[in-house]
């Protein structure tokens, strides 16, 4: 390798150039992305130009997300290919980027004055004393920042309609993260980032605030949670922690509104979050209006599905022993049992750890920006303890339970509120075999348990959650209608 460094034309990229016929192919291969170079050559030398922007999904062309990346050359046997030189750490304006051997590493485009503990200390000290008026502007985090989705992403789109001169900030974890249109994407821990938080009238985030946090006068903290619980949370997880018991306390102040799918999850979370003396908003859930008034076909086409096809979502919840997704399915399998597309959805706290699945009809969508598009595109969920059963039976659609590490989960890990298997609206099973079993028989037997529990679960899911919530918090204030 003779060349190897960074450009501006067209967007940031990697270029490299060798001796010899030019490779088969010259890829960056990371957990969760992955790009193709562009190769010129005619025999006695070649190049490669990798950019560092990539598009997933039909979405917009970004920079790559943050991680490590293998610079990969494939088929240039006898040529002599050289150790490429190291390149420094990059500012690239969207990102930054460090060559080392045959690792690219990528970080969010953060200045490195600050970018370090003392660095961000300064910018914590100047946060804490602000003194600046509020902006009539919303602070939006989700899942800390590693998309935009969830209830925030409908609570931003109903905003954006009936006041739209409200300044929308989407706290994000690199540029990587798309953000909804007209919102200004800010990178955590920037400057820019500390200053949106602090000036913010409203913040909506679905997930506890972190870093150091103190709410100004006139400032509002709408917390949407993430999903009503089958498992116990905070206050309510098994073993006496005093420091967890202090820290979700000190974290639930923080909040004035929380906002419940149901009357269930309102008890559950206002108690696990001590939370009781507060308003609870119990509207239903924005991200799940969807459900009601869209449909799969554009989310089908994204990911390369034909309309006809079966299409089978596996999303289970994540586990405080592991840091990856669980490994009970094989999906390369299920999809050849079931003539099915299979789409493995990781929870979003293996999103950053973990890399994606592949195989024939085969689909990793952890990183795809928006779980409720995903749920319009299946025919039916696997899933286990994850809340993502009380969106999906919005739905109708057929769910199946696959619990191979029940005994552990309910004994060591976590614990549940209630029974699952005696309340399931769909098969429990403990094995994939029972599995692609219960998926040819179909859920059938069911039909009343899932009424049931569409009944206690999703009698506000109407379509209409966002516009309910947009509308209390414009009467009450929070933000303005300019």
């Amino acid at each position: 390798m003779t060349d190897a460094r960074f450009t501006a034309d067209g967007g940031a990229a990697l270029i490299l150039t060798g001796d010899g016929p030019r490779p088969a192919s010259v890829e960056l291969v990371g957990r969760r992305a992955r790009v193709s170079g562009s190769l010129t050559g005619r025999g006695k030398t070649w190049r490669a130009v990798l950019s560092l922007r990539a598009s997933r999904w039909d979405g917009p062309v970004l920079p790559l997300p943050s991680g490590e990346y293998e610079v990969r050359v494939v088929g240039a046997e006898g040529v002599r290919v050289d150790e490429p030189a190291a390149i420094g750490l990059s500012q690239l304006g969207t990102l930054r980027a460090e060559l080392s051997g045959w690792t690219l590493r990528i970080g969010p485009p953060i200045d490195p004055a600050y970018d370090s503990g003392e660095g961000q200390d300064a910018l914590e000290r100047r946060y804490a004393h602000r003194t600046a008026h509020l902006e009539n502007a919303v602070f939006f985090e989700s899942f800390y920042g590693r998309n935009a989705s969830c209830n925030p992403l409908a609570i931003d789109r109903e905003l954006a309609r009936r006041a739209p001169g409200a300044t929308r900030y989407w706290s994000v974890v690199d540029l990587s993260v798309a953000v909804p249109e007209g919102a200004v994407a800010i990178v955590e821990g920037s400057p820019e980032w500390w200053r949106a938080r602090g000036s913010a009238r409203l913040l909506v985030v679905n997930d506890w605030l972190r870093r150091r946090f103190s709410r100004r006068g006139g400032q509002v903290v709408l917390q949407t949670w993430h999903g009503t619980p089958l498992k116990r949370l905070a206050l309510h997880r098994p073993g006496f922690d005093p420091r967890r018991m202090a820290a979700v306390v000190r974290e639930s102040r923080r909040w004035n509104v929380l906002l419940a799918q149901n009357p269930y999850a309102a008890r559950i979370l206002g108690k696990a979050y001590a939370f009781l003396s507060r308003p609870v908003w119990v509207e239903g859930y924005p991200r799940n209006d969807v459900l009601v008034t869209g449909d799969g076909a554009a989310t089908r086409t994204a990911l390369g599905i034909r309309p006809e096809e079966r299409v089978l979502l596996y999303a289970p919840t994540w586990r405080d022993d592991r840091s990856e997704i669980v490994d009970f399915v094989d999906p390369v399998a299920l999809a050849a049992a079931t003539d099915a597309v299979v789409l493995v959805r990781g929870h979003s706290r293996t999103l950053q750890p973990g890399k994606d699945a592949e195989g024939p009809r085969v689909v990793d969508v952890t990183g795809f920006p928006d779980t409720s598009l995903l749920l319009l595109a299946a025919d039916a969920l696997i899933t286990d303890y994850s809340s993502v059963m009380f969106d999906f039976s919005v739905t109708g659609k057929p769910m199946y339970f696959l619990v191979p590490d029940m005994e552990h989960y309910r004994g060591e890990l976590r614990g549940f509120y209630f029974d699952l298997v005696a309340h399931a609206p769909g098969p429990v099973v403990r094995s994939q075999e029972e599995l692609i079993t219960a998926l040819a028989a179909g859920p059938g037997e069911y039909a009343g348990r899932y009424a049931e529990w569409r009944q206690r679960f999703n009698a506000r899911d109407d379509g209409r959650a966002a516009e309910r919530i947009v509308t209390r918090i414009l009467d009450q204030g929070f933000v303005e209608v300019e």
